[in-house]
């Protein structure tokens, strides 16, 4: 009796802790909505603000910025994928989706680094004007998460390899998919206000 006590009392503090822990994840989730909240007010009070110099419809190719969405949201597919893989345990699926997921991961990046580089050449840096210095900075913030995310699931797919698929790895499976799945979101609404928006001159 003792021993079965002591695992039901193992297994109700495990529960407990992922409660805390998913509970934790979702107000840091929350605290990155009110995050990019900030930065798209600042970029539509200063969007218009380009001091003489390149506004949106001069500087974004939508065509461009479409192929990264794209990118970015087939990754997200995958990610899914991933997450279906990870429910019936099958670990090799499960990295087979991630490597495909972090490769576009990766594309998207690149694209966007690139699209900085171009800007930066041409003497569209963020210190032109409060346009781009928002635009930069808001951009440049979704980037920055896109890397974290692509190191978190580079470390736990070390982890998986080392460890299969064991409740731990799953939780971090889980808030990593949420987390991945939170940057597409963000993205749609960049896409649209800044780059959409931007290149017809709204």
């Amino acid at each position: 009796m003792s021993e079965v006590t002591t695992t039901l009392n193992m297994h109700q503090i495990e529960a407990r802790a992922t409660e805390k822990t998913t509970f934790g994840f979702w107000v840091y989730l929350m605290t990155d909505c009110v995050l990019f909240a900030g930065l798209f007010s600042v970029y539509a009070v200063l969007h218009g603000n380009t001091f003489g110099g390149p506004s949106g419809h001069d500087l974004f190719k939508l065509p461009y910025v479409l192929v990264e969405t794209m990118v970015l949201l087939t990754s997200s597919f995958t990610c899914g994928m991933a997450m279906l893989a990870a429910q019936r345990r099958d670990r090799t699926q499960v990295l087979a989706w991630l490597g495909v997921t972090f490769l576009l991961g990766l594309t998207f990046l690149g694209m966007e680094l690139s699209e900085f580089h171009n800007m930066v050449l041409d003497g569209n840096s963020w210190r032109r004007s409060g346009f781009l210095s928002s635009y930069f900075t808001l951009v440049g913030t979704h980037g920055l998460h896109i890397t974290f995310g692509l190191l978190w699931m580079a470390v736990t797919c070390v982890f998986m390899i080392k460890k299969g698929l064991t409740e731990s790895v799953l939780k971090r499976l889980t808030l990593l998919s949420l987390f991945w799945h939170f940057l597409d979101v963000i993205w749609i609404f960049i896409f649209t206000i800044v780059y959409l928006f931007g290149s017809r001159g709204i």
